[in-house]
């Protein structure tokens, strides 16, 4: 997949948290919070807002708009 869908490795960065920590919170593996990171793979929604409520963003935060491009 080349087409930049989520902003999380943004988001992380920005909120001075490891893959490695998110990973740790959500219970998955590294490898699986990489992936979305790289946008090789998409987390589930539900799971997506996990993510915001854990680094404290909307989950608009954590996605690129289509208008972006």
């Amino acid at each position: 997949m080349d087409e930049r869908i989520n902003k999380i490795k943004e988001v992380l960065v920005r909120k001075g948290v490891s893959q490695k920590d998110l990973a740790a919170q959500l219970d998955k593996n590294v490898h699986t919070v990489s992936n979305w990171c790289i946008n090789k793979s998409q987390p589930h929604l539900k799971e997506l807002r996990r993510i915001a409520d854990l680094l404290d963003v909307e989950i608009c935060e954590l996605l690129y708009s289509n208008k972006e491009k």
